[in-house]
């Protein structure tokens, strides 16, 4: 990570293919595991990930208390939660890439998909409405399996902090989505 930082910092034309190249699949897995499978809105929200993560980095904010992949995570969760927010407040919906969903034979199955989508459909809505500290903590430790210190690193808080974001997002989840969708949506979305 520092010869690639010091790259960068040099203006080393190469470094920029470097950081796309070892951080892409993190920050699109991280974004596909929030907003959904493959939205017409991916490629921007990528696109605006990497942007904050340039810019985070030339301004020096990150201060290599954690992996670059680690940082790339949570600036991508910090991204998707925005849009999730953004699209609850402009009433969008992100529709799946309909050549990614076959048609399943087997009508219960087919049931119990659509249930599953709807749960997790519910899951990132009530994520987007969520104090953003706690669903961002939330996401980066049961979805990207950040561990606490790493996510006190990423974030500048202390590790008791992150602890409390982690255990009040979950109840908090898990209160918005109620006692039957609860544990079935809460396992769901990670």
């Amino acid at each position: 990570d520092r010869e690639l930082l010091v790259a960068l910092a040099s203006s080393d034309p190469r470094a920029g293919v470097v950081l796309y190249d070892r951080l892409i699949r993190i920050v699109e897995w991280t974004i596909s595991r929030i907003i959904g499978q493959r939205c017409a809105e991916h490629e921007d929200l990528v696109q605006t990930a990497f942007e904050q993560i340039v810019v985070t980095l030339h301004g020096q904010r990150y201060a290599h208390r954690c992996s670059l992949t680690s940082w790339a995570s949570a600036v991508s969760c910090h991204v998707a939660l925005n849009a999730l927010r953004s699209q609850r407040r402009q009433r969008v919906v992100c529709a799946e890439d309909p050549e990614a969903t076959a048609e399943p034979r087997d009508p219960q199955s087919f049931e119990n998909q659509v249930a599953a989508r709807q749960a997790l459909e519910r899951v990132r809505l009530e994520l987007g409405r969520m104090n953003a500290s706690r669903a961002e903590v939330l996401i980066l430790h049961e979805v990207n399996g950040l561990e606490l210190s790493e996510i006190a690193s990423v974030r500048g808080i202390s590790v008791m902090a992150a602890q409390s974001r982690l255990s009040r997002g979950r109840r908090d989840l898990l209160d918005r989505l109620g006692p039957g969708l609860g544990a079935v949506g809460a396992r769901s979305a990670v």
